[in-house]
């Protein structure tokens, strides 16, 4: 029966999908879960994969096209419609040319009175027609789209990592999944083969939904049945059906290769030295298909488009790198590693030299502006992020409130236990653990702050928790992973959930519940050297603090013994946005200034360990 590809829901969200090229066309023949075609949508750009085997025998929705969640963009015709098996179809006919022959070798033997004969010939036939359709008639394992965060009800296949056919280890990557917050990985459940792909790349399923089907790894050895057929023929039929034998292999040498050599051995067990010609070309068959699949330059296996791309902005040579994932593929983990080793070789190299490399900074920038005077399409979590911003900043009274804050005590501090406190902790210690624990404190005490208006039904509601969101600044956007229940954390418990939260978000590691449920975030925009700016507060939230540089400049002091001094001090700017529709200027106020005290105290010697 023909299978419709449809487009999935990408997104709880996600309404429609825009169909930006066609991998295959038709006429073109695909396998399960064969990358079909790539569908971009307002947060997630992905593969749809191909749900059913066959021939692409209609594209409905052209490239930049726009479909809704559900439409139909092609359908597939499968190869053996009337035998109503899409794995039998294929390997009845390749029986039927043998059937087909039989007859025509029979009337000799017919001629000579030996009908009984062809009845004896035929039923062996018919007794090893139903043994093919038997191996894939076996029932596998469903793989199912997982619950990827709370309030994510479904998700986008991007990219199948696995086509039909091929064998997976347990927990071996098998496709990647994009949500409106994370894309990841999602591991095989069990050991076997790739049956069927039941979802296609840049489609949507609910969670829960059937994905793909792996079957036992015992699938392909039962080609081996039809391979028994030239042992009751004669010594001249074995050679016009062991020619097509090969063939199957040449297809198949990804996902079986391992299988059909051990049968291509049993068949040929009195002939050795036609095993060894039959097990030689299935050697070089898998070595070109490698790059083929990777469809990049790189003699290299299969890269999924993110470690691609990550290994393209941190300049590693994939053709050079020796994957640790199953069966040698390369994962993100192995670019970020090679990434730090090329960092920290020049680094032991010319340790005396790194004063030097400084000013060689600003020559190698305008390097990457291979995109002047060029246009690119909008990415779709581009397009996402600005939709939201300008929603939020239109549907908020929003302001801004400014002070300036000393911070040479807590500069001192930290000068003097940031050894200490990374061998405690395993990270090093920043500002922002500082300030993110002086507005935790805050929030507490100014709860207004920290709660939520809801204009149409009157309320205003006050968390049980502080929930810190903090902003990250991605290759992918600007991203803002959650400390749930910030206020039960200390210093050292808030400065490595930072650490931890950043790091798994640059990786594309971070899951959806960790993106979710911020009830104030916290904006570090003084990392890139900027003094202070106002931050837009993201709804449903109802304000947002950014931390400017921290900067030593002169200012004037109150000395106990001298009076007012001029003194080299430790100075930064905190910019407060809020929807003044709930909160007035005054609450901001309160709220920057019990900040502000708390960290010109400077009492952080317990946290730090120092009391």
């Amino acid at each position: 029966m023909p299978v419709s590809v449809t487009m999935p829901r990408l997104g709880e969200s996600v309404t429609e999908g825009t169909v930006t090229r066609w991998l295959k066309q038709e006429g073109d023949t695909v396998e399960v879960d064969e990358p079909l075609l790539e569908v971009s949508t307002d947060k997630v750009d992905t593969e749809i994969p191909s749900p059913a085997a066959g021939v692409l025998s209609r594209i409905v929705v052209g490239e930049d096209e726009t479909a809704e969640v559900g439409s139909e963009l092609a359908v597939i015709a499968g190869e053996g419609e009337s035998t109503g098996g899409g794995e039998a179809a294929p390997q009845e006919q390749q029986e039927a040319p043998a059937e087909a022959v039989e007859p025509a070798a029979e009337p000799t033997a017919a001629a000579e009175g030996t009908a009984d004969q062809v009845a004896q010939d035929e039923a062996p036939a018919q007794d090893e027609a139903p043994a093919p359709a038997a191996a894939p008639s076996g029932e596998g394992t469903a793989v199912k789209m997982p619950a990827l965060g709370e309030s994510v009800t479904e998700g986008t296949v991007t990219r199948w990592l696995k086509q039909v056919g091929d064998t997976v280890e347990v927990d071996e990557p098998l496709l990647e999944v994009s949500t409106d917050k994370v894309d990841t990985e999602i591991p095989s459940p069990v050991a076997g083969t790739v049956l069927e792909i039941k979802v296609a790349e840049d489609e949507t399923a609910d969670v829960g939904a059937e994905l793909a089907v792996i079957g036992a790894a015992g699938g392909a050895p039962a080609q081996a049945e039809p391979e028994s057929k030239p042992e009751p023929k004669a010594e001249a039929k074995p050679t016009p059906k062991a020619e097509p034998k090969p063939e199957p292999k040449v297809d198949e040498p990804t996902p079986g290769t391992s299988y059909n050599e051990p049968a291509a051995e049993t068949e040929s067990s009195a002939q050795p030295a036609k095993t060894e010609q039959a097990a030689q070309p299935s050697a070089p068959t898998s070595a070109p298909q490698r790059p083929a699949q990777g469809d990049g330059e790189e003699v290299v296996g299969y890269v999924t488009p993110l470690v691609r791309k990550l290994a393209g902005e941190h300049g590693v040579d994939l053709s050079s790198l020796s994957g640790t994932g199953v069966g040698g593929r390369i994962r993100k983990q192995d670019v970020l590693d090679a990434a730090e080793k090329a960092k920290a070789a020049p680094a032991a190299a010319q340790p005396a030299a790194a004063s030097s490399a400084a000013p060689a900074k600003p020559a190698a920038k305008p390097q990457p502006s291979g995109k002047r005077g060029t246009t690119e399409k909008l990415p779709r979590i581009r397009k996402a992020i600005a939709t939201r911003l300008h929603e939020s900043l239109h549907e908020m009274a929003q302001l801004t409130t400014v002070v300036e804050v000393d911070v040479t005590r807590v500069a001192k501090l930290r000068a003097q236990a940031k050894d200490s406190f990374q061998q405690r902790h395993g990270v090093k210690l920043s500002f922002l653990p500082f300030f993110a624990l002086a507005a935790i404190e805050a929030l507490q005490t100014y709860p207004i702050v920290n709660a939520r208006m809801d204009l149409e039904g009157g309320t205003i509601t006050y968390p049980e928790a502080e929930h810190l969101g903090i902003a990250v600044d991605t290759e992918r956007g600007l991203l803002t992973p959650v400390i749930h229940n910030a206020g039960d954390l200390n210093l050292g418990g808030i400065a490595k959930r930072v650490a931890d939260l950043a790091e798994r978000t640059r990786t594309n590691k971070i899951s959806p519940d960790e993106i979710a449920g911020a009830t104030f975030t916290l904006t570090n925009t003084g990392s890139r050297g900027a003094l202070f700016d106002t931050p837009i507060v993201p709804s449903p939230q109802s304000a947002m603090l950014g931390t400017g540089a921290v900067v030593k400049r002169p200012v004037v002091v109150n000395d106990p013994d001298l009076g007012e001094v001029i003194a080299v001090r430790s100075m930064v700017y905190l910019a407060m946005s809020y929807d003044h529709r709930l909160i007035d200027g005054a609450d901001a106020a309160r709220f920057l200034t019990a900040v502000k005290e708390r960290l010109e105290a400077g009492n952080f010697e317990s946290e730090l360990g120092l009391a």
